[in-house]
């Protein structure tokens, strides 16, 4: 009776163990489908966020397109086993996969460029110039955007996926935390790059963010966020070579400077070096007039190395001297790289007893100007809240307000007996050029049923007259001044693409804008004299006959065997060598992240 109790017993007990086995076992079942179609979000994820701006099946290479899923697959984990909840990590995925691509695609069309890391530095610049230009969306972002709404609402089944334990959560976190850091590090190898067929070239970011889809080229570009030393440098070495180029300066040097102007306006440029461009009448009759040979004047084309946008650069180069060649592609050094005294054009010359003013139009913040300038020897600044009595065209100081507020500053700069050196970034011509204006009206017409382009030419036109009415005025002072004018670089694909017109148009034409070099007194003219703007200064003070410090004078050397030098390319001259680019960017480095640091301690 008992032996039959216990068999009993055993039975029922053998019977629970299947029951729970099996149920654990239909329980990891269900976990494992829950698992796989979470698995399936980064996929979504990936595939339409880059459909925001091209078709990925068609132009992401294959192997790219596997790297990129598995980035979203690892960032995707990663926020579930932080989170613990499947619903709110595939939307959380989804929201970043839209942001993304929202962002990418804008910052697409107003400058021609992909969304790189160190755009992050200037979120507050651009918001402070967004309400300029049209964010309608087109159709492909509306279609697109629904598809991601639909996946949003559709993530609440994944409400009943697995919780795990927050010791299993941690260890995977842990985990892929760690395939996340090596994944992004072995993108960022050379070596990686070259065996997986991933293009590498920072100086087509459009292209590589084409090919290599949004994701990977994001993670590649994360690794130039630092600058690395070049091959090879050595601090004591550059001072040596840079003593090699010392000149002695006397007072006989600095009697009697000229007063220096230097106009960088927003995006001034000709766009007929794209392709044909006629006019119901010139749109920059002065420029073209100047252009012939005037005397005392020298124009020409001064390559920049940015194009459709961030200014700050061209400013970079033409006040230290530093070329963006050396940089990361679409870094912005005013928000990365300047964070003490830095040599740059603005101290040498207060160094020889300039009044040095930095004038600009719009806000303060824009680009870390106001931070930046005085590092860069800047005393006096000026921005929008200091400018009084201004007209606007569109919804920007005018550049003939501007102009009259230069000659206020030389006016006033008088009592105080020194030479003044005022730097002024005009902000009129600013993108975008798709609205309608009560206060503007597009006078300049081209062959192009193109609005936008007929704005931005009518702009130009304006810059021009004011240009115009600044030389006449300092035509007629008795104080020596030399008048610096250039664009700082070509508008967005918006305009420049209706001129280019489907032609087969040189990348490096994209980068060439107008420069005029004038003084009310003797220089020795040219035209046709092109250059690059980390030329432009040295060679501005030695047509002044303003003396030249060391890095200018190597800059003056460098420019006879590469006369450009830009982040678009060079030209290469008699006598050039990789060695002197080599060089050179052992001295930049000196420069901008040696020499300051020498100063500061």
């Amino acid at each position: 009776m008992l032996g039959n109790m216990e068999q009993t017993v055993a039975r029922k007990q053998t019977k629970r163990e299947k029951n729970n086995t099996q149920k654990r076992t239909e329980g990891w079942k269900q976990k494992g489908i829950w698992l796989f179609w979470y698995a399936v979000v980064p996929v979504f994820a990936f595939y339409l966020m880059e459909c925001y701006e091209h078709n990925p099946f068609a132009e992401v290479r294959v192997e790219a397109q596997l790297f990129n899923i598995f980035l979203f697959e690892l960032i995707g984990w990663m926020l579930y086993f932080l989170t613990g909840r499947m619903c709110f990590a595939s939307r959380v995925l989804y929201g970043l996969a839209v942001a993304f691509g929202i962002t990418n695609h804008y910052v697409m069309k107003f400058r021609s460029t992909p969304f790189v890391p160190w755009d992050l530095f200037s979120a507050g610049t651009a918001a402070s110039v967004a309400g300029n230009y049209d964010f309608t969306p087109d159709r492909r972002m509306v279609i697109v955007t629904l598809v991601f709404i639909a996946l949003f609402v559709l993530a609440r089944f994944f409400k009943k996926g697995p919780r795990f334990s927050w010791k299993i959560r941690l260890g995977s976190i842990v985990l892929v935390g760690l395939a996340l850091c090596t994944f992004v590090n072995a993108l960022q190898q050379e070596s990686f790059q070259t065996k997986h067929y991933l293009y590498p070239f920072l100086f087509t970011p459009a292209y590589m963010t084409k090919v290599n889809g949004m994701a990977v080229t994001f993670a590649m570009d994360l690794a130039y966020v630092a600058v690395e030393r070049p091959a090879g440098y050595d601090a004591d070495e550059a001072k040596e070579t840079l003593a090699k180029y010392e000149t002695k300066t006397t007072e006989t040097d600095t009697q009697d400077l000229p007063n220096i102007i230097v106009i960088m306006d927003e995006a001034f440029s000709d766009l007929k070096v794209l392709g044909p461009l006629e006019t119901n009448e010139d749109y920059m009759p002065f420029m073209h007039r100047m252009q012939q040979g005037e005397k005392n004047t020298v124009t020409g084309y001064v390559q920049t190395s940015v194009c459709g946008g961030n200014t700050a650069d061209s400013e970079f180069e033409f006040l230290t001297g530093n070329t963006m060649a050396f940089l990361p592609n679409g870094s912005i050094p005013y928000q990365q790289y300047i964070k003490s005294r830095t040599p740059s054009l603005a101290g040498y010359l207060k160094s020889l007893g300039y009044a040095t003013y930095a004038q600009h139009p719009y806000q303060a913040s824009g680009w870390n100007r106001d931070k930046v300038y005085p590092l860069l020897g800047f005393d006096n600044l000026d921005f929008m809240e200091d400018y009084r009595d201004v007209s606007y065209v569109r919804n920007y100081i005018s550049d003939a307000s501007d102009m009259e507020h230069m000659i206020e500053t030389y006016e006033k700069n008088k009592a105080s007996g020194k030479p003044a050196f005022i730097f002024n970034v005009t902000m009129q011509n600013h993108g975008g050029y798709t609205d309608t204006y009560m206060n503007l009206t597009n006078d300049i017409q081209s062959q192009y049923a193109s609005e936008p382009l007929n704005q931005y030419l009518t702009l130009i036109h304006k810059t021009d007259q004011a240009l115009e009415n600044l030389i006449d005025y300092f035509s007629k002072v008795d104080d020596r001044t030399i008048i610096v004018f250039f664009g700082d670089h070509q508008p967005n694909d918006t305009v420049a693409s209706v001129v280019e017109n489907g032609a087969q148009v040189e990348t490096q034409k994209r980068y060439l804008v107008p420069y005029l070099v004038w003084s009310n007194y003797g220089i020795e003219g040219a035209k046709d004299k092109n250059t690059s703007l980390n030329y432009l200064a040295a060679q501005v003070l030695t047509a002044a006959g303003v003396p030249t410090n060391a890095y200018q004078n190597y800059l003056l050397s460098l420019s006879k065997t590469y006369p450009v030098i830009s982040a678009a390319g060079q030209t290469k001259g008699i006598g050039a060598d990789e060695k002197q680019l080599q060089t050179y960017k052992k001295l930049q480095y000196y420069q901008l992240f040696e020499k300051n640091k020498e100063k500061d301690e």
